[in-house]
């Protein structure tokens, strides 16, 4: 009856005029950034984060939320029409689905893309109300050495779960925990990592990082190789799937859903890693995995569900634990602590109305999804059609102004470019920005935790092992990092984070 009862408080708050607004232009907003390759949740979501200090937290919250799984959900749409992925989770689906729209079948890619997107997005949606009071619970029982144990694995697993070479991303992890820690000790009020720069006695500004280093690089590597337009759109017959189309793909949906349930949790996981292992997974428990490549409808129906609710389980950790599981996640907590709100398991008993209307507003936004998408394909197709060098002179400007008018401060300005130049930079050494978020964010908390662990125990070092909890998931760490460093295991993992740009 608890959950029940949340959730119609949540459904309440979800279902204010103003929240549904915020919901609604979340998922529009999202659904662009979904149809327009090259710009992503992550750099949207750090280029919208200054329009959301206006707004009341429960409305900001829902729409980062919803520009999160509505890119998700509008990557699909392009991938199936074009073969051009809006989003790296829609790498997938382009493969079968753009065979699908040469066939003729474009609408009914399109309809199973949106079918299976939304019955993942519902029981996701109920999967987090089933595990928030429980995990809740058991993060009220963690101390210092706990949440400690827990940020050193949830950077672990980050570095493990992360494509590309595991020494780049674990540079990136600890230049972010520098990054983080520079600005005024906690402790002793000293100043420290500032340059005698006076504006670095607060840090660095998470807004101006997070621009930077998303947005603005994004745009530069954009405008250096900008993506290429297709005219030639195929035909989108009719929207309705035949009883056999239901048939082949109620398993995939289901198979789909669990798979994107699972590893969403996971740092570092979310909708991609959900998308990719969903299709092999189907490719090998197909009948014909010789159809796969060539149109199979499984082909989209599992990754689809995969990404939609591998994308909305992420909040799991980080409404539970206050744990981001991937860069968009570090994103929406940034918004929260600016918004005055402290993520962990406190926030479900401190703030009900914000823990509940996040999770009812994600089956809302699920439905305006269905409701946005298949009517405006065609209004999405021609956005495609805008040249690039069109688009980003808005976006710098609509950057620039959100940064300058939180404080004002003529620095901010200097601190984005810089950090646009730094993200750059690192994308043509082929640094993955991700870990650098993370470490960014997790960083003051990793500090905070480990002195005042040492102050109760008074220096002792032991007292991570002797506690259970502790004990455990520092096990897990090294595990991790056991599994990384074999042979096999690393070659699989380097194949699997193989991403089409």
């Amino acid at each position: 009856m608890d959950i029940l009862n949340n959730l119609a408080l949540g459904f309440s708050v979800a279902g204010l005029p103003e929240n549904l607004l915020y919901c609604f232009l979340g998922a529009l907003a999202g659904t662009l950034v979904g149809v327009l390759p090259g710009v992503g949740p992550t750099a949207t979501i750090a280029m919208l984060l200054p329009a959301t200090f206006s707004l009341p937290a429960e409305g900001a919250v829902i729409m980062l939320a919803g520009i999160y799984y509505g890119a998700q959900y509008g990557g699909s749409t392009t991938a199936i029409l074009l073969n051009l992925p809006g989003e790296a989770s829609a790498v997938v689906t382009a493969i079968d689905g753009n065979q699908m729209a040469r066939q003729g079948r474009g609408g009914v890619a399109l309809a199973i893309a949106a079918i299976g997107s939304f019955i993942a997005g519902t029981f996701a949606t109920v999967l987090i109300a089933l595990l928030a009071e429980p995990l809740t619970s058991v993060a009220l029982l963690f101390g210092p050495w706990e949440y400690f144990s827990l940020l050193v694995m949830g950077l672990v697993a980050a570095v493990v779960l992360s494509h590309g070479s595991v020494i780049k991303a674990i540079t990136m992890v600890v230049l972010g925990l520098l990054l983080g820690l520079a600005g005024t000790d906690i402790y002793t009020g000293l100043p420290r990592f500032t340059f005698g720069i006076p504006q670095l006695r607060e840090g660095f500004d998470f807004v101006a990082f997070s621009v930077g280093i998303f947005g603005i690089a994004e745009i530069l590597r954009n405008l250096e190789s900008p993506e290429g337009r297709q005219n030639g759109v195929a035909r989108i017959s009719s929207l309705i799937p035949s009883r056999k189309d239901f048939r082949e793909t109620a398993m995939p949906i289901m198979r789909g859903t669990l798979i994107g349930s699972f590893l969403g949790i996971l740092p570092g996981g979310g909708a991609t890693l959900s998308s990719f292992a969903s299709y092999a997974v189907e490719k090998q428990v197909s009948r014909h995995p010789e159809e796969f490549g060539t149109g199979a409808i499984a082909g989209v129906a599992g990754p689809e569900s995969a990404n939609n609710a591998g994308s909305q389980v992420s909040f799991i950790p980080m409404l539970t634990l206050g744990i981001p599981s991937n860069p968009v996640m570090a994103l929406v907590i940034g918004a929260m602590i600016m918004q005055g709100i402290v993520p962990g398991p406190n926030v479900a008993t401190d703030r009900p109305e914000l823990f509940w209307g996040i999770i009812a507003s994600m089956w809302i936004g699920n439905l305006m999804l269905i409701l946005l998408n298949l009517p405006l394909v065609g209004l999405w197709v021609r956005l495609l059609k805008v040249p690039y060098f069109v688009l980003f002179p808005g976006i710098v400007i609509f950057s620039t102004v959100g940064i300058y008018s939180i404080n004002q401060n003529a620095y901010d300005l200097v601190a984005i470019s810089a950090f646009g130049v730094l993200g750059y930079v690192l994308y043509k050494l082929a640094f993955e920005p991700a870990p650098l978020i993370l470490g960014f964010i997790l960083g003051p908390m990793l500090e905070e935790h480990l002195r005042r662990a040492m102050l109760i125990s008074q220096g002792d070092v032991m007292s991570f092992v002797e506690r259970p909890i502790s004990a455990t998931l520092l096990g897990f760490s090294i595990l991790l990092l056991v599994l990384i460093s074999v042979p096999t295991l690393r070659r699989r993992r380097e194949v699997i984070f193989t991403e089409e740009e």
